[in-house]
């Protein structure tokens, strides 16, 4: 067994924390993944996992030692196929991304089924949550990810903005009233949304005439930390929301939700497509990532 078959029996027994579930996936016997693996921590001098009768993780070190792997295992991809014809029959793999529940539900999953039958041998596994994945530790290809983007060592590649606009249900309106300017905001409640349920909730915010961030601290007796959540919170009367326009426009057309305050919203929030700074993405990679791209610049343009 070579070095490159043992890489690839660790990343799947690091994906699936599962001796078991990777030999099953590999359709090798047990045995020979366990020793797989136990000769490549004795070739490189390092625990790479975890075991317990429970879970298999990786080490600090194993996790690592997982992000190369996947690298150098996409690289040799790369390799076997350069000379073939690129076609949706050689376009194949894993590739792993993050975006949030609401642009997975709305916008992406819908349009799936194209890229699919255009290469249906790649393999797709999106993670849809609210919080701030690591990229690299968690073993991300790409993020889809909205707001700023904060960590300077990814390459991020600006998809847009999505304009803002503030909402309250009707039946919340007819009971405290159409709010003229900030000043009224003091009658109001907020919903409040936080990535981490416990840590201070946002104010409601706006920019005004020179451009500068106005924070007005409001009271709510909801905070939720789901965009799901945040405007299903809304729409049950519980308070006003700030949230991009393209998640919220269908209620809107509908009269379930109404707009209120329309010069005084937040400012755009950027949408970007982040990546590890690698020499060179796989194709499938970058297939991927040119799709997400469209897809995107077409949600948030469509009428």
């Amino acid at each position: 067994m070579s070095t490159l078959d043992r890489m690839l029996i660790f990343t799947r027994v690091a994906e699936l924390a599962s001796f078991t579930q990777a030999a099953d996936a590999l359709g090798l016997p047990k045995a020979s993944v366990s020793n797989a693996v136990q000769q490549l921590e004795a070739t490189l001098g390092t625990r790479l996992l975890h075991r317990t009768t429970r879970k298999v993780q990786p080490t600090q070190d194993g996790q690592a030692f997982y992000e190369r792997c996947k690298d150098l295992l996409a690289d040799v991809d790369e390799v076997q196929t350069m000379f073939q014809q690129q076609g949706a029959q050689t376009l194949c793999g894993r590739v792993r991304i993050d975006m949030s529940t609401s642009m997975a539900r709305h916008a992406v999953i819908p349009r799936l089924p194209e890229l699919l039958a255009q290469h249906p041998l790649l393999e797709l596994e999106i993670s849809s949550t609210e919080r701030r994945v690591d990229l690299v530790r968690e073993g991300f290809d790409c993020v889809l990810r909205s707001g700023a983007v904060g960590d300077s060592s990814l390459v991020a590649r600006p998809l847009g903005a999505m304009r803002m606009v503030n909402c309250a249900s009707p039946a919340y309106l007819q009971q405290r009233g159409m709010p003229q300017g900030p000043a009224d905001l003091a009658a109001h409640h907020l919903v409040h949304y936080t990535n981490t349920l416990g840590a201070k909730p946002d104010a409601f915010e706006y920019q005004d005439a020179a451009g500068a961030r106005v924070l007005v601290p409001m009271h709510g007796a909801v905070t939720v930390n789901n965009a799901e959540a945040y405007v299903a919170a809304c729409m049950a009367g519980l308070g006003i929301i700030q949230v991009p326009c393209v998640g919220v426009r269908e209620v809107l057309r509908s009269g379930q939700l109404a707009e209120l305050l329309p010069q005084h919203v937040a400012p755009p929030m950027p949408l970007t497509l982040v990546y590890a700074n690698r020499r060179n993405l796989s194709q499938r990679v970058r297939v991927v990532m040119d799709w997400l791209a469209l897809v995107v610049d077409g949600y948030l343009h469509a009428i």
